[in-house]
């Protein structure tokens, strides 16, 4: 699993950790988020992430 950045703020999603404020929890791959997960920082949709290398 990787990380993956918004393209838009910067946040990072790290799927070993999720969302849990968002009820993701730690372990979800990005590409497993829902097609209607937002960024936490600005509010982007999720074709605003790209992977981190």
């Amino acid at each position: 699993m990787k990380n993956c950045v918004c393209d838009v703020c910067g946040y990072i999603y790290d799927p070993a950790v999720g969302d849990p404020a968002d009820g993701i929890k730690p372990g979800t791959a990005f590409e497993d988020l829902p097609d209607n997960y937002l960024c936490l920082e600005c509010g982007a949709d999720k074709s605003n992430f790209s992977l981190v290398d």
